[in-house]
Order: C-alpha cells, then sequence, then structure tokens
C-alpha cells in the first residue's frame, strides 16, 4: 500500500503544520514545569545530556513508528493497524494496539481537561490580583478553595472540554491546522515574554545554575526518570501522532521532521524552566515539581515581585495554551476512527466523545471532594475490595486512571506501534516512508525501532509498575 492517497479527513498544508501538530501535542503541563523540575534535582546538564541520550533511543523511534504507520495508512490509528496487517499477512488484531491507545487518550482527556480547567481559573484570579501579596497559607488554601468546590471545577472542566470539541467538530484543515498555526505561535511567544521577564528578576543566574549545574553524581538516580519522561514527554502510545501522520504529506521527510519535533519540546521545557525559576528565587521560594505546586507555588512568587500579576496572568494563559494543544491531539484519534467507522459527520461524533470524555471527567472532579473518601483497588486485612469508602490504602477514581493509563496502556501501547512497525512491516515499506536512503543509518533507524526501543519502553513499563 502506497502512501501517495490522501486521508479522508484532510491533509496538513505543510511539514510544517505537523511539526506545529506533534509538538503540540507534545507540549503540556509536563514540560512547564516537571521536566525543569527533574533537571534540577537529578544533576543539571548532565541530566539534559541523558535525558536527550534517551529521546533519541527511545522517544523518537516510537515516534517514527507511529508517524509512518499513520502515513502509510491513511486512515486513523485503528482501520491504519488493521490494513497494514492484512497487507503484510499478519493478523488484524494488531489493530487491538490501536485501540487501547485510543481508549488511553479517551481517559487522559477526561481528568487532563479537569486539571488544565485549574488554569482558567487561575487566569480570572491573576487578572483580578487575587494573589498579588499573597502568602504560602494563602495560595494553598486557594488552591484547596478550588479544589473542594465540585460546581466550579465542573464549570472550567466543562469549558475546556468544549473548546476542545470545537477545535476538532472543524476538521483537520478548518479546525485543527487553523487553531495550531496560531497556537503553537503564541505558546512560544508567551514563553519568551516570561524568559525576557525571568532576566530583569536579579536571579537568572540563580535559576541557570540550579537548571544546568553538571552534576553526574546525581544522574544514577534519575536515569529511570529520564527514560521514562523520554518516552511520555513525546506524546506517544496513544495514537495522537499516528493520526497526526495520517495528514502527512507524502514528500516530507520522516526522520527529519520527528527529530525537529523532539529538539522542540526539550528546547520549550528548558525554556520554562529559564523563565520560572529565577521568578520562584525572586520571591525566596524553593522549587518544588507536580500540577499541585504549580498553582500554589508560582502563585506565591507572581503575588510578590514586580509586575507579578501581568507576568502570572501571561504564564497561566501559556498553561492553558499547552493544554488546550494537546487535548485536541487527544480526541482525535477517536473522532476518525468513529467518523470512518459510522459515516456520521466530524461534528456528531466530537460532541458524543466529548460529551463521554465530560462524563468520566466528572469522576475525577469529585475525588477532590465529594468522592475522596471513595478508594479503588483497596488491598486489606479482610481481602481485595474494588471499591470501599474510606479507610487506609486504595486509590481515588483520578489515581486510578492516572494509573491506568500512565503505567500500564501507554507503555504497552508503545511498545506494540515500535514491533509493528519494525517487525510486521516489510523492509521496504519501512524504507519507502522514511526514505532513507543511506543503508548505514536506515539500519540504525530500523535497529532502534526494533530493538533498542521496545527494551526501553519494557523497562519503564516494569518501574512503573513497581512504583
Amino acid at each position: 500500500m502506497a502512501s501517495d492517497n490522501v486521508s479522508i479527513h484532510g491533509a496538513w498544508a505543510s511539514r510544517w503544520v505537523f511539526i506545529l501538530a506533534a509538538t503540540g501535542s507534545a507540549v503540556g503541563l509536563g514540560n512547564i514545569w516537571k521536566f525543569p523540575y527533574m533537571t534540577g534535582v537529578y544533576g543539571g546538564g548532565a541530566f539534559v545530556v541523558m535525558y536527550l541520550f534517551c529521546i533519541a533511543l527511545v522517544g523518537v523511534p516510537i515516534m517514527l513508528a507511529e508517524t509512518l504507520i499513520g502515513r502509510r495508512g491513511r486512515q486513523s490509528p485503528v482501520n491504519a493497524m488493521k490494513s497494514l496487517a492484512i497487507e503484510a499477512g499478519a493478523s488484524k488484531h494488531w489493530s487491538l494496539a490501536a485501540l487501547m491507545g485510543m481508549v488511553a487518550a479517551l481517559l487522559i482527556l477526561s481528568f487532563y481537561s479537569v486539571v488544565a480547567g485549574w488554569s482558567l481559573d487561575y487566569i480570572i484570579g491573576m487578572g483580578r490580583g487575587d494573589f498579588t501579596g499573597i502568602s504560602a497559607d494563602g495560595a494553598g488554601a486557594a488552591f484547596g478553595g478550588l479544589t473542594s468546590d465540585p460546581w466550579r471545577l465542573t464549570l472550567w472542566h466543562s469549558l475546556f472540554m468544549l473548546i476542545t470539541a470545537f477545535v476538532i467538530a472543524k476538521g483537520v484543515v478548518a479546525g485543527l491546522e487553523r487553531s495550531l498555526r496560531i497556537m503553537m505561535p503564541l505558546l512560544f511567544v508567551l514563553l519568551l515574554v516570561l524568559l525576557g521577564y525571568s532576566f530583569t528578576t536579579g536571579h537568572f543566574r540563580e535559576g541557570f545554575d540550579f537548571l544546568f549545574h553538571f552534576d553526574p553524581s546525581k544522574v544514577q538516580g534519575g536515569i529511570l526518570a529520564a527514560m521514562g519522561h523520554a518516552f511520555f514527554t513525546l506524546s506517544v502510545g496513544v495514537g495522537s501522532i499516528m493520526v497526526y501522520g495520517a495528514y502527512m504529506p507524502k514528500k516530507a521527510s520522516i526522520g527529519a521532521t520527528v527529530l525537529t519535533v523532539g529538539v522542540l519540546d526539550t528546547l520549550v521545557a528548558l525554556t520554562a524552566g529559564l523563565a520560572l525559576f529565577p521568578i520562584v528565587f525572586a520571591a525566596g521560594l524553593e522549587p518544588g515539581g507536580g500540577p499541585g505546586l504549580m498553582f500554589v507555588t508560582l502563585p506565591i512568587a507572581f503575588g510578590n515581585i514586580a509586575f507579578g500579576q501581568v507576568m502570572g496572568l501571561i504564564f497561566f494563559v501559556l498553561v492553558a495554551v499547552a493544554a488546550w494543544s494537546s487535548s485536541i491531539s487527544m480526541l482525535e484519534p477517536a473522532v476518525a476512527y468513529f467518523v470512518e467507522k459510522t459515516g456520521r459527520s466530524r461534528s456528531q461524533v466530537t460532541a458524543v466523545l466529548a460529551l463521554l470524555c465530560w462524563l468520566v471527567g466528572m469522576g475525577t472532579v469529585l475525588s477532590f471532594n465529594l468522592w475522596a473518601e471513595a478508594k479503588f483497588f483497596v488491598f486489606a486485612d479482610d481481602g481485595f475490595h474494588l471499591l470501599q469508602w474510606g479507610g487506609e490504602g486504595g486509590k481515588t477514581f483520578f489515581d486510578s486512571i492516572d494509573y491506568l493509563t500512565s503505567r500500564i496502556l501507554l507503555p504497552l501501547g508503545g511498545l506494540s506501534f515500535a514491533m509493528f512497525a519494525g517487525w510486521v512491516l516489510s523492509r521496504d515499506a519501512v524504507r519507502e516512508e522514511l526514505s532513507i536512503r543511506n543503508p548505514l543509518l536506515f539500519n540504525l533507524a530500523l535497529w532502534l525501532i526494533r530493538v533498542v526501543a521496545p527494551i526501553g519502553v519494557l523497562i519503564v513499563f516494569i518501574a512503573e509498575l513497581s512504583k
């Protein structure tokens, strides 16, 4: 099956639109806070080198695999893998891997929408000046007040899901491409504005040293963290990159394009660290990891520095844009599949799937308040309980969905996609899509997809399950 045909859903105008789309999918909440913090904790510049090494060995090969499968099949991930498997004389059940990824993407979107909705609330708060001069206790109380209010969380969750569905419903060109041409440049501009401001804080050197100090002694403790983040940061394992690859022009180089996405994703994360840590240090605070602390530590910092209200507003707009660009990539694989399967319009399919995600997301909303005592998968002295109210152990609804997706479904999806591209597709098909003329480079790329990346994903999978 040559990929000269075009997907029924449309096509990107150029490879740069694919780069914007894939970078938008990859850049999310983790880039803006988690990766910079991990860099500072695990050896600075030494961690960055190790992380780039892991990106090259794990993240990029799986992204290559997803992209070439998508462009080869020119359909939704499920149907692309099914048709390509049949063409290769393999079992059509390989499509179950894409189906699993599609379900994982919808589940992730269900709770991602809730967490991303927090940024919308903070945009309003920053704009009103609610955090000006705020104390640590005040910032903690503000965040606690947000998460404990189910109606408020529902409002922002609903709004974020609505704007995500709006882009998807309008189609590949009128919706995805047009919005990404605005969102991604806006994201880069906002990030550069924050970076420029960080130079004026008088603590840029302190932030730079925290991020890039070269301490090899800390690298060993961060190897698994680097490998795990290299896999998760590029948004692989759920079919988002695969469906974006289906819209990719035939003449575009997959290898050069994917490498560009990997570089941009890393640059955004490092720039975010350079922009934010000087602001944190200027306020006399210590950096911390995790989305919760992003909504506590930074509001304190912005609330106690010059021009903090404006910079805080810019920051949370940046967070919302990054989350929005990621969320649309999670919904697109399922929409493409059900449009192909049912023949219904994109708007109808999008409405149904968005509503489904919204309903599941309500479980996450309630996990922070009314259902906080509801624990799933509890191993107690009197045996195993699927659901238990109160007591020790177990996971909330939100924690359960997060565990299922990030520690089980995503690694299995990434492993399956790499194995399919490396071992099921013919060498000629892979060579045609990658367009690598040098035999040594092609064999290296194929070896990374076939052997190295799967081993890396298995290591991540085992490490995540053992946590």
